[in-house]
């Protein structure tokens, strides 16, 4: 048998389907124990789930924020930009910006709502019914642009180079088994699929770093790192990408990553993504029966720290091993063909990566985290969005109905979920390299966002209304920029006519400076109407007051070990940027 073959062989199948075997059974006994512990079904613990241990949190968000786009987009833009989009995954510390700062403020609002929340839940209170509800409408469009669509189609570019699978095959049949899956499965299946597949998604991950290096190096992984650098730094007519700030103008990649701004972008976008979007919230949200705050805020904060640490690795586990392939492309020996102006080759750059590099039946296991990766992050997207529709659009309006029933509605909106992130794909696969297609509808999407949140807390002025012409005012701006994007191939077409001639400001600028000075303007904006527009109530306002015994709570909730460890993260990530400056 050849160990070293570039193909799947019958072990890797053998294993593969002995694992996923495995698999099914562990989160089926995870699920039944659950349910027989809570004698019958409960949509709280459905859409929610119950309060798990930090390690778990941690393992959980990382699982939900680690998906196909990381294996195939992720790798697929270090092949092709190097460390230029690293900004949007050295974010570890930004995790902790959501466990020390929003985490008490959501606690509160649960304390005073007496009941689980919502991110939607949060602008109603503080500010409309109206914010609330378009806040939702956001979101759900948010998942169907950038998470549903997305996942699908890197998973079927996945399948297509690692197993040879035809795309529209395994795009349809991931999301069919992960629509399978999230129905039945609902909060509980995801947290233990997310224990399942991190330890394996990382391990394999590694392995295909130092394996890839240790094969450009002639069996040195230190050589190989250096023959990786020397190749991408030649890169990009010698301009090279192994930097993450690109200050020339003459380098390819300044009308895209302009300067120091892009530092600014990615952490407007991370910020809206790590602590306002209910699709990462939502694993910090479960409460145990009868928990006290500070253990609630404890367990929260301790989750987002580990969450800091997984965060730091992806860079590590899929950016770097596709800066890996663009180097082992240049010699036709190794097995990798790639040209980085295509991005559907780049894209594949991780799958070949495995194919070729892992030993045999190391491919099966490997495949095994990775198919969990994909189900565990669609299925969370899945998850969120029945949650956003139950809680927020349906349980108001028909009150009263069993629980049985509120899972049942929150199943169809999954359904449809699944149909409308089918119908935009192929919009999406016309728009450009995977990477830079998701963060550049996210830089759309969160400015508006990040204002209405940040102004919300910080600010008692700030009226309801401000925040209702905010959040609304900006997602229309945002999506007037996303349809000129696809009229005019991102701003690249040559458009002719009095309109396209006299707007080019809006169409053609730079998507990181437009997504700065969208939040500026936005937040003018609810400046101006606050001075307008009736002041929010004393209620509004309690909602974010802290009490005396609530301040206690939080002072008792951290102790030395959770400074140490967020001053770890933080050293870490600065380690990144000075290495890669």
């Amino acid at each position: 048998m050849n160990w070293s073959s570039h193909e799947f062989i019958w072990l890797d199948w053998l294993v593969l389907a002995l694992g996923l075997c495995g698999v099914v059974a562990a989160v089926w006994y995870a699920i039944w124990k659950d349910k027989k512990a809570q004698q019958g079904e409960d949509s709280s613990a459905y859409l929610l789930g119950k309060g798990e241990p930090w390690y778990v949190i941690g393992m959980a968000i990382f699982a939900a924020n680690i998906g196909s786009e990381h294996l195939l987009g992720l790798a697929g833009t270090g092949a092709k930009d190097g460390v230029g989009m690293a900004h949007w995954e050295m974010q570890g510390w930004m995790i902790l910006i959501l466990g020390w700062l929003f985490v008490p403020f959501y606690q509160l609002l649960i304390n005073k709502m007496g009941k689980i929340i919502t991110m939607p839940d949060f602008l109603k209170f503080r500010y409309t019914q109206r914010t609330g509800s378009w806040l939702s409408i956001i979101t759900l469009v948010a998942y169907v642009l950038t998470k549903v669509s997305v996942t699908a189609f890197t998973g079927g570019i996945f399948f297509q180079f690692l197993l040879g699978i035809p795309f529209w095959y395994g795009a349809i049949g991931l999301i069919a088994i992960t629509a399978v899956f999230t129905v039945f499965g609902g909060m509980k299946g995801v947290m233990t699929l997310s224990t399942i597949q991190t330890p394996i998604l990382i391990i394999g991950s590694f392995l295909v770093l130092f394996l890839g290096l240790s094969a450009l190096g002639g069996g040195s992984i230190t050589q190989g790192w250096e023959n990786m650098m020397a190749a991408c730094n030649a890169a990009h007519d010698g301009y090279g990408t192994t930097h993450m700030f690109h200050t020339e103008p003459g380098d390819p990649m300044y009308p895209q990553f302009p300067g120091y701004v892009v530092f600014l972008g990615a952490s407007i976008i991370g910020f809206w993504y790590w602590c306002t979007d209910q699709h990462i919230v939502q694993r910090v949200l479960g409460q145990r029966p009868g928990e006290k705050n500070e253990d609630v805020i404890k367990r929260a904060r301790r989750g987002t720290i580990a969450a800091g640490f997984f965060k730091i690795l992806p860079c590590f586990m899929f950016l770097i091993p596709g800066m890996i392939a663009y180097a082992l492309s240049q010699n036709p020996d190794s097995g990798i063909v790639m040209d980085i102006t295509d991005h559907e080759s780049t894209d594949g750059a991780f799958a070949m990566m495995v194919k070729n590099i892992l030993p045999a039946g190391i491919k099966g296991i490997v495949t095994i985290g990775f198919v969990c990766a994909l189900v565990a992050s669609l299925a969370a997207f899945f998850n969120s969005c029945a949650t956003l529709f139950t809680e927020d659009f349906y349980k108001p309006k028909k009150k009263g109905k069993s629980e049985a029933h509120y899972v049942f509605v929150g199943r169809m909106a999954t359904v449809v979920v699944v149909l409308l992130g089918l119908a935009w794909m192929p919009i999406m696969m016309n728009m450009g390299n995977l990477y830079s297609y998701l963060q550049d509808i996210q830089s759309l999407i969160a400015p508006a966002m990040v204002a209405v949140f940040t102004l919300g807390i910080f600010s008692k002025k700030i009226t309801p209304k401000a925040g209702e012409w905010g959040l609304i005012g900006g997602f229309c701006i945002g999506m007037l920029r996303l349809l000129t994007n696809v009229i005019t191939e991102s701003g690249h077409a040559n458009m002719t006519g009095w309109f396209w001639e006299n707007t080019t400001w809006f169409w053609q600028t730079n998507w990181l400076i437009f997504e700065c000075w969208l939040l500026v303007f936005i937040i003018l904006l609810m400046v101006v109407v606050s001075y307008f527009t009736p002041a929010p109530s004393k209620a509004q306002v309690e909602a974010i007051t802290f009490t005396s015994d609530f301040k206690q709570s939080i002072r008792q909730s951290w102790g030395v070990w959770d400074i140490v460890g967020t001053l770890v993260v933080i050293g870490l990530c600065a380690c990144f940027y000075a290495y890669f400056w």
